[in-house]
């Protein structure tokens, strides 16, 4: 269960992922319209996996992001996004999911067919808490024939693939984002 906080972000998710797409060699300059996003529960609770679907003229671009409390030392310089102010939690450290082995493990389980997309409630200063739909669905597809590899081989370095653009990836194991007005291949092995 993804819990949300009823927050204030500075900057906002919109401001880092256009930072992130006008920094990076493969990002695009324009204007970004958010498609929506889906979470991955970190099974330590401690790391928050969101994964954004954003358009930019032509190109619709996948942005797997963690949010940390405290820096991430074994990232690279490029994986930091950069930091927001949380007006619950604090400083977050925003990373690239693709530096994070955090998102990287969720999506080998996720393939793997051992994870689900998380399931987002709000937990309301009050002490309540409400249901969040998703505004992305995810599903596992298999190619008739095939089976989603063990979890243990894809940790042992079988390899799989996460789509930083959506189009162009295939494979037997497909994990695909559903959105209102489309769906794509995320990540496939």
């Amino acid at each position: 269960m993804a819990i949300l906080h009823p927050a204030t972000l500075h900057p906002s998710k919109a401001e880092l992922l256009a930072d992130l797409l006008t920094t990076r060699s493969w990002g695009e300059l324009g204007e970004l319209r958010l498609l929506g996003a889906y979470r991955f529960d970190d099974p330590e609770g401690e790391v928050g996996v969101e994964c954004h679907l954003v358009e930019v003229g032509e190109t619709i671009f996948h942005l797997p992001l963690t949010y940390r409390a405290a820096p991430l030392s074994e990232a690279g310089e490029d994986a930091l996004v950069g930091t927001m102010e949380h007006s619950v939690l604090g400083t977050r450290y925003v990373y690239d999911g693709l530096a994070d082995e955090v998102a990287l493990e969720c999506f080998a389980r996720a393939l793997a067919g051992e994870q689900q997309q998380a399931e987002l409630e709000v937990h309301a200063p009050d002490g309540t808490t409400t249901p969040r739909g998703q505004t992305v669905r995810l599903r596992l597809e298999v190619d008739e024939g095939e089976q989603p590899p063990s979890l243990a081989s894809l940790e042992d370095g079988e390899p799989f693939t996460i789509a930083r653009t959506l189009g162009d990836l295939d494979g037997a194991v497909r994990l695909v984002a559903s959105w209102d007005g489309g769906e794509g291949v995320v990540a496939a092995c």
